[in-house]
């Protein structure tokens, strides 16, 4: 698939939606782009790094207590019920 892609006065390009959709990326992620020999680059979908423990500690606030799993499942069922 080849693409032209016009140049502004501030030498800006848009990426067209099908360009995008090509390498995966959605608004608000980001590409890299590396420069190559001859005047050529290659431009690819950053992917995200990390790992679960990432996330652990995440949702926690300080100053609170932890909660419980029973609670964790009293939240749960109660918003699977609708009650929450």
């Amino acid at each position: 698939m080849t693409t032209t892609l016009t140049v502004t006065s501030k030498g800006q390009v848009t990426l067209r939606k099908e360009v995008l959709r090509h390498l995966g990326v959605a608004p608000g992620q980001k590409v890299e782009v590396d420069l190559l020999p001859n005047g050529r680059l290659e431009l690819r979908a950053v992917k995200p790094t990390g790992s679960i423990e990432d996330v652990f500690g995440f949702l926690t606030r300080p100053g609170t207590k932890p909660l419980t799993i029973e609670e964790i499942n009293e939240i749960i069922a109660d918003g699977w019920a609708g009650i929450r």
